[in-house]
């Protein structure tokens, strides 16, 4: 346990310097603003740009505020995902191609103390962003809309939470198992694409499918009650990251003790 506690520490500290603690949760607050701001402002937009003819009138239906609070979820979901695995997509393979993650992985330290850490740091630092993000766009949506309970705020970001750690895992994943940081990069964005258009495709044959819970999203914000089928893709998203999580650490412990 101390050891973990060492790697973890290590972790932190890294992240601190090279200002990952400050920049990736401004960066998802801004992200997080950005859709109630430009929703709720867009006439003036437009009318300060210049792009209504004279004498036009631009007249724009108020969107309901779960529908501009799926829009923020949305933005999280897009940029905000390649943020994290951009930022994070040399967590591990650029120790193991510099040969630092050699040097740390001698006894006592264990794979599995290694891997844990790396990812505990990353999902800390992963749901602390989200959760601000998320909690910008609520209150910007409550104060510029209409109320939105802190319940189903809380319910939503927990389902939200959950994709994310989902994701966290897959960064981890592949970092254990390439060595260049741009090809985990673009293995896990190809991968979570691929995974959501066959879920949207395949809808009822993947209500397993960890990109179901950005869908369920929506079921608890407008009708603020629990999805038929959540259970199940909670209970996969769960077992997944678990073996996701394992294999990591078996790939890591075969591809470092055969080189």
């Amino acid at each position: 346990m101390r050891q973990w506690v060492v790697l973890f520490q290590k972790e932190v500290l890294e992240m601190t310097r090279n200002y990952k603690l400050i920049w990736v949760p401004i960066v998802f607050i801004l992200l997080g603003m950005t859709d109630p701001l430009t929703t709720y402002y867009m006439p003036q937009i437009l009318e300060m740009s210049g792009g209504l003819p004279e004498g036009a009138v631009f007249e724009m239906p108020t969107p309901a505020a779960q529908e501009v609070l799926m829009m923020v979820i949305s933005q999280l979901n897009m940029l905000g995902v390649l943020i994290i695995v951009l930022a994070s997509m040399g967590i591990i393979s650029e120790e193991r191609r510099s040969g630092l993650a050699g040097m740390i992985l001698v006894k006592p330290v264990s794979y599995a103390s290694y891997v844990t850490a790396k990812w505990a740091g990353l999902s800390i630092v992963g749901l602390l962003s989200v959760f601000l993000g998320y909690l910008a766009g609520w209150y910007y949506v409550v104060v510029l809309f209409e109320a939105v309970s802190f319940a189903v705020f809380l319910q939503s970001y927990l389902l939200l939470a959950l994709w994310f750690l989902f994701i966290f895992t897959l960064i981890i994943l592949f970092n254990a198992a390439l060595k260049v940081p741009g090809l985990v990069a673009f293995v896990t964005i190809t991968t979570i694409i691929i995974l959501s258009i066959m879920t949207s495709t395949f809808e009822s044959w993947m209500e397993w499918s960890p990109a179901q819970l950005t869908s369920h999203l929506g079921s608890i914000l407008v009708e603020e009650m629990v999805p038929q089928g959540l259970w199940l893709t909670v209970s996969v998203t769960v077992v997944l990251i678990i073996v996701f999580l394992l294999g990591s650490i078996k790939i890591l412990q075969n591809k470092e003790l055969s080189e």
